[in-house]
């Protein structure tokens, strides 16, 4: 398993992942983190949602397994935008997401961000985002294997814990059971898009990514 940025990968190193993969298994693994431009802008990512789709796109057309790496809360995001990147992220050739919430590190432009416009960031407490993955899962691609749900950090290092110490193994038995309480699943309102033309998801809000695939 390769964990890279899309702006590292190029022709060279993917013949060269996909050479091995022939004897190895091979996993590549790319932080997106967000589907929008100005967000990738502001946290200073220095790559655009064009490079990711296109490093997805690239490295799945050589049957190599895919994994993507999604944030959620990073500043400038409506809830309805983040739940939007269920359908763009169903429309390329995943085969696999590691989700994140978002932890702000202590001593971090983006922690003297916080403190200075905390409207700009959606929190959320541990029931609210159980809720937000799930209404996330509803709309993403049934196929797409989902091999994170939450991110750690160790706690000396993040701004706060308003999740207390919980493990990433007890947020995924809450999540389990907060899925069987509403009688949900992976995919419940997703729709082929060759089935159908909105793919049954929210569509991206105006004026946020013109360049997002459609």
């Amino acid at each position: 398993m390769v964990a890279t940025r899309p702006d590292c990968i190029d022709a060279r190193k993917l013949k060269y992942f996909r050479d091995l993969s022939l004897e190895k298994i091979v996993i590549l693994e790319y932080g997106v983190e967000s589907c929008y431009n100005r967000t990738l802008q502001r946290i200073n990512r220095c790559h655009t949602w064009e490079q990711s789709a296109a490093a997805i796109r690239d490295t799945a057309a050589l049957g190599i397994h895919t994994c993507v790496h999604m944030i959620f809360g990073l500043p400038g995001e409506s809830r309805e935008e983040m739940l939007s990147e269920a359908g763009i992220l169903s429309r390329l050739p995943l085969t696999s997401l590691k989700l994140h919430q978002l932890q702000i590190v202590k001593g971090t432009p983006m922690e003297k961000e916080f403190a200075e416009k905390p409207g700009d960031f959606v929190t959320f407490s541990l029931h609210q985002y159980l809720d937000f993955i799930i209404d996330f899962l509803e709309r993403l691609r049934p196929d797409i294997f989902i091999e994170r749900v939450a991110g750690e950090v160790p706690p000396r290092f993040v701004h706060s814990n308003p999740w207390g110490l919980i493990r990433n193994v007890e947020i995924l038995r809450l999540l389990e059971k907060r899925l069987e309480e509403r009688n949900t699943f992976q995919g419940a309102l997703y729709v082929n898009p060759t089935e159908s033309a909105t793919d049954g998801n929210p569509q991206p809000p105006a004026g946020l990514n013109e360049n997002a695939p459609a």
